[in-house]
């Protein structure tokens, strides 16, 4: 598995899909292999991949920080799945979001809008932002179609932080970052200390040069903790986070969120609509297809990727940044089918 997924990545490197990139696979008691190739910057030579590089972790921040914090509310009672969110959310009275319920939200059937320039619809006020998201017009009635969306991320944030009058970053920490000792992990932009060891995605025309240690989500730039990105992480947090999935009954210190969250999330919710959806999980594309309905992923914008599979008691991350290249995620995509296949001996 080592030397093939090796290979794989010096192949991705040297046909210039990615920059470089950090890894690791592992099972219930750690991890077992993982490796570092290429670069942090192509055009400095002297400055490689490292199992410390910062990742911008993208869309990953759905996992890490939203799917934790709802995951600790649904467990401690805080929130029921099922029940409309104008219950929690009285402003929501008179709205499309009003009817729509967490569990939509989180299998992306809510109907909500797909991606779209806050600023350029909200202006620049947090406030003015959040209440323009929550007043949105639906796109389709609820339940009728599975369609990703930020929003749904951007949605449930705002939610958790107003149930617990914590901002989404202090709750991530006490839900999940604190028990799991993922200490390098945190909302960007970046320490100044820290910026040197983060993996630089794209190219920034204002700035003349590329993002590094600043999300490079325009969202997540303009309101500075949100739900749908924003998020650097090192590959040994999101081990240690990934272990816990598949063995919290090990952890010296159990996260908000447990067994229960898990086996909810990681089993399809979306009933006959395709694509199939757990609670923002989604089956892993293969370069065969789903690898069935046991290995279950989430991937993120730059570059990043992570997967868990409970039968195959076995988990995997992919850090890359390949987005310094290029938008188009199509020969990212052929890399993690390889990786996950390498991975989880599919």
């Amino acid at each position: 598995m080592t030397r093939a997924i090796d290979q794989l990545l010096t192949r991705a490197v040297d046909s210039a899909v990615l920059p470089g990139a950090v890894w690791a696979v592992g099972d219930p008691d750690g991890v077992r292999a993982q490796g570092a190739c290429g670069l942090l910057d192509p055009s400095v030579p002297d400055d490689p991949m490292r199992p410390d590089t910062l990742f911008d972790l993208a869309s990953l921040t759905k996992i890490v920080a939203v799917w934790s914090c709802v995951g600790t509310l649904w467990e401690d009672g805080t929130l029921n799945l099922d029940r409309p969110l104008v219950d929690y959310l009285p402003d929501l009275d008179g709205h499309d979001l009003a009817g729509v319920t967490a569990q939509q939200l989180l299998t992306h059937t809510a109907g909500v809008p797909s991606r779209a320039n806050l600023k350029a619809l909200y202006g620049t006020d947090r406030a003015d932002v959040e209440r323009g998201i929550l007043s949105e017009r639906l796109s389709h009635r609820p339940g009728q179609v599975v369609e990703y969306t930020d929003r749904a991320a951007l949605i449930l944030g705002i939610l958790a932080e107003r149930l617990t009058g914590l901002r989404l970053d202090e709750l991530s920490r006490a839900c999940a970052w604190d028990a799991l000792h993922m200490e390098s992990t945190r909302f960007g932009p970046v320490d100044e200390a820290d910026v040197a060891r983060c993996a630089p995605t794209e190219w920034d025309e204002s700035a003349g040069q590329h993002l590094r240690g600043t999300p490079h989500d325009y969202s997540a730039r303009l309101l500075g903790v949100c739900g749908s990105a924003g998020v650097f992480s090192v590959v040994a947090d999101l081990a240690a986070f990934l272990r816990y999935l598949l063995a919290p009954d090990q952890a010296p210190r159990r996260p908000g969120f447990g067994p229960a969250w898990i086996k909810e999330s990681l089993k399809v919710q979306t009933g006959a609509l395709q694509p199939a959806r757990g609670l923002f999980w989604h089956p892993a594309p293969t370069p065969e297809g789903v690898g069935g309905r046991d290995v279950w992923a989430h991937f993120g914008f730059t570059g990043t990727a992570m997967w868990v599979s409970v039968r195959r008691r076995r988990w995997a991350v992919l850090l890359t940044n390949k987005l310094y290249y290029t938008r188009d995620s199509h020969p990212i995509l052929d890399v993690r089918k390889a990786f996950c296949r390498y991975a989880f001996d599919l």
